[in-house]
Order: structure tokens, then C-alpha cells, then sequence
């Protein structure tokens, strides 16, 4: 069987079913990070890898830097999607010898660029030969209290589903620039008890249900409420992927405090509800009520083996 036969989600819980854990995984492979830490410290370890490939995340010929800034920040969000903050990275690359000295400190000014801005240490890795496209991996490491870490799998039914930012137009070049959500997703952590988060990566047509997988909850939201970024259709907002906005499931009790909260706290970034979790396993995102139809979507989002 080809991989394009299984998709990407299919791909991954194939390789990924039994997988040896120890004692100190608190969450291993299907989460935004690995968690390790014992039942009772007082702070998680988080770790994340996560690269970037030519061709496939940025286009032959664009700024190094740029290049650099988006691998680096598309693990930090991660890190921010389970509460935690970013600590350690790790840099492997692959390159083909004709690529130019200059090309390749433009993609560490990038790299430097985004871990003075998180507070991230580069303390080593690994260089490589490729055959053709450049490759840059990217391993992280961070940290969490264990009453903050908040993973995919904590959604109830009737949880309230929100995200920030706007979505859609990452084609325009949005994916290169992006600013990972550490600070908003460590203020709701510390205020509010998150049930479940993720970060937005390949799109909410494909991420949403996967939360809701997670949750072993389906989901409802209706097209129109999706926040979009401008001159985007409702169909860019769900399939576009590379939005790195956070979407988080919150209990119905705490809405209007968050809601109020949050535009103090963050006047200019706009928090948006879009729906809510459900007991269905099948529901539909058009609509506004459940029904057992199956997901209905405009786009299916990002997927690397599709």
C-alpha cells in the first residue's frame, strides 16, 4: 500500500502503534509535544522536532532568513500549544555543496533571530550532503508545569472551541513570517484551565478534527464565524495551513471572563468562538447543530502524502 493511499494521519498512527514508552512519558507520538516527567514534579519536560524541506515549506530562491525565522518558530509553536516555553535547540541541515556560504548565514541570522526572540539556546547539531533540495531539521526542547501542560486530549463535549489571530493567505507568504503564540498561550494557561490546545499547522480542516479525535468528542463551528485574514474565502480560512494561531477548547463557564480579558489583555489580537465539541463522533463544520453526516468541509487542509 502507497503512503498516498493511507494519507498523512493514517501514516503516522501506522509507524507510530507500538512504539516502546517508559514510565516517564506522560505523552508520547499524536500531540503537539512528547512529555516526560514523573507523576508528581513540579514541571514537564516538552520535546518537539519538527524541519522544513525546499519545495515543500519554502520555495527555491527565497530569503535564507526568512527560511531560518519559520524553522525554528514552527517548533517554538508547538511548544506554546501545550502551555510550555521553549529552552534548547538542536540544528541538523542538509544542503547540496553548490549552495552558497551566503545563503546559509542568512539561514542561521534567521535562526538567531527567532531564538533571541524566545529566549531559545542553539547548542548544537548536525550537517549533512543532499542530493538536491535543502532539508533543516529542527530539535527542541522545553518546559511546562505539570498543573499547565495542556494537550489535545482534554476536550469534553460542550466545550467552547475558540481561536486567535485570523486565518488564511499563508501562500502569500504569511507561513515565513509568522510569530509563534508563546505569550498568549502562557497567559491562558496561567488564567484559565485550557482543556485542550493545539497549534495550527495544516490547516483548521485538518487540525480541528484532529483535537476532536483526541477528545474522543466530535465538533460543530459554522463557516461564517472562522476569523479570516483579508481578501481570504471562507474555504483559504479552513485548507490554506501554516497559520500557527491556537486553537483551544475551554469550558462554556469561563467564556464571557475570557472573552473580557482577553481584549484588555490583547487589544489587537482578536480571540474568536467558532463553535463547540460534541458528543457526536461525526458532525459537520458548516452547520450550527450536529448532525451524524460526516465532516463536511471545503477544504481538507494540508497533508503531506495526500
Amino acid at each position: 500500500m502507497k503512503l498516498s493511499a493511507l494519507g498523512e494521519d493514517g501514516v503516522v498512527e501506522a509507524i507510530t502503534r507500538a512504539l516502546p514508552l517508559g514510565t516517564d512519558v506522560r505523552r508520547g507520538a499524536g500531540d503537539d509535544c512528547a512529555v516526560i516527567g514523573g507523576p508528581r514534579d513540579r514541571r514537564w519536560q516538552l520535546l518537539k522536532t519538527d524541519c522544513v524541506v525546499e519545495g515543500v515549506h519554502f520555495l527555491p530562491g527565497e530569503k535564507s532568513a526568512r527560511v531560518g525565522w519559520k524553522a525554528l518558530c514552527r517548533a517554538i509553536s508547538d511548544i506554546g500549544a501545550m502551555g510550555g516555553v521553549p529552552r534548547h535547540a538542536m540544528i541538523t541541515i542538509a544542503l547540496h555543496p553548490e549552495v552558497e556560504m551566503k545563503w546559509l548565514r542568512g539561514l542561521y541570522a534567521g535562526i538567531r533571530r527567532a531564538a533571541r526572540r524566545f529566549g531559545v539556546s542553539i547548542v548544537g547539531g548536525e550537517t549533512s550532503r543532499s542530493p538536491g533540495p535543502a532539508f533543516i531539521s529542527i530539535a527542541l526542547t522545553g518546559e511546562v508545569e505539570r498543573t499547565r501542560c495542556v494537550t489535545r486530549a482534554g476536550g469534553k463535549a460542550g466545550d467552547l472551541l475558540y481561536v486567535t489571530g485570523r486565518l488564511g493567505g499563508s501562500q502569500s507568504g504569511k507561513h515565513l513570517d509568522f510569530v509563534p503564540r508563546i505569550r498568549e498561550a502562557r497567559w491562558l494557561v496561567e488564567r484559565f484551565r485550557v482543556r485542550a490546545m493545539m497549534d495550527l499547522s495544516d490547516g483548521l480542516a485538518a487540525d480541528l478534527p484532529r483535537l476532536a479525535r483526541a477528545s474522543k468528542c466530535g465538533f460543530h463551528i459554522s463557516e461564517e464565524s472562522i476569523p479570516r485574514n483579508r481578501g481570504c474565502t471562507a474555504a483559504q480560512a479552513l485548507g490554506d495551513g501554516e497559520d500557527f494561531e491556537l486553537l483551544l477548547a475551554i469550558h462554556p463557564r469561563d467564556s464571557s471572563r475570557l472573552d473580557a480579558a482577553w481584549r484588555k489583555a490583547f487589544p489587537r489580537l482578536p480571540l474568536t468562538r467558532i463553535g463547540a465539541l460534541t458528543r457526536e463522533a461525526d458532525t459537520p463544520v458548516r452547520g450550527s447543530q450536529p448532525q451524524r453526516t460526516g465532516v463536511s468541509v471545503s477544504q481538507r487542509g494540508f497533508d503531506h502524502f495526500a
